[in-house]
């Protein structure tokens, strides 16, 4: 159902801290055009933590409307509260979504039948698939593949965003649920790897600056082309690296604008990419073979 290269999109914003709505257009034409798999609408590379509900349900009407039927779209609704984690997933999913994707709760440190619960709920109220979202590097929690196993019972629980990086987490988790349930990589760097034991696919930040080249190594991955995938996704190795020399999304937000699609703005508490690291995206960028002229046309 959900497999290759699934963009976690950026949030394009104007100077004054609104959403630019003529940008968010482009954005999602720009990868209709290049062949993205999917896109996921606020998540934490699109800035979920300060959007407002309204703007998150604009952000998916429109992607919905633009993008439906030629594309995957997957909204993030989670958040550290059982019961808001539950109304958010009772809205959004009824926007005509193909998913919602549902991060870890963060800062309050659950344990797993805590987690196990808070899902449960949430997946109760979707009106469509779920897809778990484990990133304890910025949750500080951590769904073990015990639990994953667990919540795969649940009809609409039918996918894991794993971001750990982990080849024995990845082969752990695939082994303890059913076939059927699919585990996306949540780490670039790492993603082609994490397909060589059974992911599907990726969920991606470098797929804002090189969504073609993401997708051809994610299909060369899914045919068993290791060499191929591996050959294109070499070059995209500073890509995965470089769009994390500050916080995420401040480098990406700061890359797909210099392409041309989108203004260099982000919301506080984040600020834009400092100046003593522009070259060092600018460099990786070059290196995926980034053409900065035209992309917007």
């Amino acid at each position: 159902m959900f497999s290759g290269s699934t963009v976690a999109i950026v949030t394009p914003m104007t100077a004054d801290g609104g959403l630019d709505w003529p940008a968010w257009d482009r954005l999602l034409d720009f990868h209709l055009r290049e062949g993205t798999d999917g896109i996921v609408v606020a998540g934490t590379t699109g800035e979920s933590p300060v959007l407002l509900m309204d703007e998150i349900e604009e952000l998916t009407r429109r992607a919905v409307a633009r993008c439906r039927g030629k594309l995957k779209v997957i909204v993030g609704a989670g958040s550290y509260s059982t019961a808001g984690t539950v109304s958010l997933t009772r809205t959004l999913s009824g926007l005509g979504v193909d998913a919602v994707m549902l991060v870890t709760p963060y800062y309050n440190k659950p344990p797993q039948e805590g987690l196990y619960r808070h899902f449960m709920a949430a997946a109760d109220a979707s009106e469509v698939p779920v897809i778990l979202y484990n990133v304890p590097s910025r949750t500080v929690a951590d769904l073990l593949p015990g639990t994953v196993a667990r919540l795969a019972r649940h009809p609409r629980i039918v996918a894991i965003k794993e971001a750990t990086g982990s080849l024995s987490r990845a082969r752990e988790t695939l082994n303890a649920c059913p076939p059927e349930f699919t585990l996306l990589s949540g780490d670039d760097a790492t993603a082609i790897d994490l397909m060589s034991v059974g992911a599907r696919g990726v969920i991606s930040v470098s797929a804002n600056v090189a969504p073609r080249r993401m997708h051809e190594a994610c299909q060369a991955a899914l045919a068993g082309d290791f060499v191929k995938a591996r050959a294109i996704d070499a070059s995209l190795q500073p890509l995965h690296k470089d769009l994390f020399v500050e916080a995420s999304p401040i480098p990406v937000k700061w890359a797909v604008a210099r392409m041309g699609l989108i203004g260099n703005a982000i919301r506080l508490p984040l600020v834009e990419l400092s100046a003593t690291h522009q070259d060092t995206v600018l460099r990786a960028m070059q290196a995926a073979g980034i053409n900065l002229e035209d992309q917007a046309a």
